[in-house]
């Protein structure tokens, strides 16, 4: 039963998404104009609609909402909020009175378990630059060893609601030059002041030979990170020099003021207890917000709203550049438009090239159809080149009858299959070694999610039942696309499937050996068909249909060249043994008998493989928000058969079945 608020705001009236967030959180909106009948107010924050509301009618009456600490990739209700702090006691920024989050603090004996959360919260948003604005990646930062002085917007309502005024700015200043007399002091400009839409406190005329401002687009943490002390008065980026390890000059009375984790110059009488930066942090961010999934449309925890934020943040810096698409083809282009904003199809290498440097733009081609000159070309011009392709939770069909894929993967080193140069995924491997134990525990429990939902690339099905000999060692040989990009460049001196049947049989004369062919192969639409009496000659058995992850699971082994199959048997604990150099080789977790990559040295462990090609790597988006999404989300649509093409793509897809039965008499 939702609780009826009247309001008066228009924001809350009219934004539907914003009011798809209050109805989850158990509110009923109606508007105040057409009469209160006893019911509670709502107001936004303190907006100057909201003041008049207050001075009619009593604190205890109203209900504050306001945007969390973690909102959106962009200001606005353009870009609906992931999270609200929901007030019936006051609102967190107005230090003259209690609130919501001031209570939970002062009573504040969270148990073990929250605290964990906090403290992988907290590792999370710093990893990963997260904030309550994200226009910005991480990666830019300023020359450490600055002291930082942290401007805000003139007459905002936490100045005020912090016990502050324009005095208190200038009386930051003043003292973080007497206090830092021989420092580098950077004074950091909000930014709506740098877009020029607000006024700020501080000007040019408060620089000096030791004192700058600083307005150049930057990740808040970036920030934090190179400062050796920091100066506010009630900003969020406080909170966030707390997370980040400071102990902040304060000069107002923000929510994070009083509780022992800062330099306070005002007193707070009324907040007495001594927290830790996670019992803050557990307060702040994990009980006293409403945290909302707008993919899933339901209520959710801080870390899923956290790294469904993450993947809308990434999704809008990696479209920081005008993007000139080369090499898709015309069914998949509506397909790659969801996934690079404001893509422009170019026809020719040329045409791509020249118009990416006019605008300043980047060009991204679909890796097996780039030419051979592309990257030269887009070198000499001073051009971005990346290079796109399926990602591996694909669909629930194959690309190859036209089913739109739900991820895909942007490569700007190479591409993963192509082991004779770098890519961006053997740059994530390499690295993850690295990753902090949240990254981990998630890979883990995503992979764990994948084997309870026996979800693969391809999600195909089949009836053949598999009733192996309990007896002998089954080993399963997945036939691939013989002439498939990963099949060139990554192969060794085994490069067909009746080949690999050859050794994998050589080197198990008693096993029970179980020939999987390629599905695109099996449909008639790529090459690499093995003929049936000679593939039978070898192994015991041909498995055409049937489930791919139930198949792993009823084998004790895998032999491949470079399939995809070969790492989702390392998902499931199953040895693989490498006749090529496939992306999931050479890290210490396969048999490798195919060629050596000198590059990759490091030992990683399954979980760090997971994080590195499931989390990182590509970017999925959903078929039914149509919203970036997580891959834990794609992992359950796949698993509810939610990715299916559209009509059009399968009327397409049965034309394309015809004429190639009809290629296939005339060859």
């Amino acid at each position: 039963m939702r609780k009826r608020i009247a309001v008066f705001s228009a924001g809350l009236i009219f934004s539907r998404p914003l009011r798809r967030v209050i109805r989850a959180a158990g509110y009923s909106l109606s508007s105040g104009w057409f009469g209160l009948s006893g019911r509670d107010i709502g107001v936004w924050g303190r907006i100057p609609m909201s003041r008049r509301v207050l001075s009619r009618w009593p604190l205890s009456q109203v209900v504050t909402f306001e945007d969390a600490f973690l909102r959106s990739v962009l200001p606005g209700l353009g870009s609906p909020p992931v999270g609200l702090n929901i007030d019936d006691i006051g609102v967190h920024f107005d230090g003259r009175g209690s609130s919501r989050l001031e209570e939970i603090l002062r009573a504040a004996d969270f148990d073990t378990k929250l605290l964990a959360r906090a403290a992988a919260g907290r590792a999370f948003l710093r990893h990963y630059g997260l904030s309550k604005y994200n226009a910005v990646p991480r990666g830019a930062g300023l020359k450490a060893g600055y002291v930082l002085v942290i401007d805000q917007v003139a007459g905002d309502a936490s100045i005020a609601g912090g016990m502050a005024d324009a005095g208190s700015f200038a009386e930051m200043l003043a003292a973080a030059r007497v206090e830092n007399p021989d420092a580098r002091i950077v004074i950091r400009t909000h930014p709506a002041v740098q877009n020029g839409d607000k006024r700020g406190h501080f000007s040019s005329a408060d620089e000096d030979e030791n004192t700058v401002l600083s307005s150049a687009p930057m990740n808040p943490w970036d920030l934090l990170e190179g400062a050796s002390k920091v100066y506010c008065v009630s900003s969020q980026m406080g909170f966030e020099a707390i997370l980040a390890g400071h102990r902040p000059e304060v000069f107002g009375v923000p929510f994070y003021a009083g509780w022992g984790l800062s330099g306070d110059r005002q007193a707070v009488p009324r907040r007495t207890k001594k927290l830790t930066v996670d019992e803050l942090f557990a307060g702040a961010m994990l009980v006293y917000p409403f945290w909302y999934d707008h993919a899933r449309q339901c209520a959710c925890e801080f870390e899923d709203a956290a790294q469904q934020l993450l993947t809308q943040a990434r999704h809008h810096w990696d479209g920081d550049r005008a993007v000139q698409a080369l090499g898709m083809r015309l069914w998949k282009r509506w397909n790659v438009a969801r996934f690079l904003r404001g893509a422009v199809f170019a026809k020719t290498d040329a045409a791509a090239v020249s118009k990416a440097r006019e605008t300043n733009g980047q060009v991204v081609v679909w890796a097996s159809r780039e030419s051979l000159d592309l990257a030269k070309n887009c070198a000499a011009a001073g051009v971005p080149l990346q290079r796109m392709e399926d990602g591996f939770l694909r669909s629930s069909g194959l690309g190859a009858e036209l089913t739109p894929a739900a991820s895909l993967v942007l490569d700007d080193r190479g591409i993963y299959y192509d082991p004779s140069k770098p890519s961006q995924l053997e740059f994530l491997i390499s690295k993850s070694p690295d990753l902090p134990a949240f990254a981990a525990k998630r890979a883990a429990a995503l992979r764990a999610q994948i084997l309870a939902a026996g979800v693969s690339k391809y999600n195909l099905k089949g009836p053949e039942a598999l009733d192996f000999p309990p007896d002998r060692k089954v080993i399963l040989v997945p036939g691939q696309v013989e002439d498939d990009a990963s099949i060139k460049l990554g192969a060794g001196d085994v490069r067909t499937n009746l080949r690999l049947l050859q050794v994998a049989r050589a080197a198990h004369p008693i096993a029970y050996i179980v020939y999987k062919p390629h599905p695109d192969v099996l449909a008639g639409l790529r090459d690499g068909s093995v003929d049936q009496q000679a593939a039978l000659d070898i192994c015991d058995r041909i498995i055409e249909a049937t489930d791919v992850t139930k198949l792993i699971e009823a084998s004790d082994e895998v032999w491949t060249m470079t399939s995809l199959l070969g790492f989702e048997a390392l998902l499931r604990g199953k040895p693989v043994t490498c006749l090529g150099t496939p992306f999931y080789a050479g890290w210490w977790l396969t048999q490798d008998l195919g060629p050596a990559c000198e590059r990759r040295s490091v030992n990683v462990t399954l979980d760090q493989l997971v994080h590195a090609t499931l989390i990182d790597y590509p970017r999925y988006h959903d078929p039914v928000s149509n919203l970036p999404c997580t891959p834990e989300l794609i992992v359950d649509r796949l698993a509810n058969g939610q990715t299916r093409k559209s009509a059009k793509l399968r009327i397409l897809a049965k034309f394309q079945g015809v004429f190639a039965g009809y290629a296939a008499i005339w060859r």
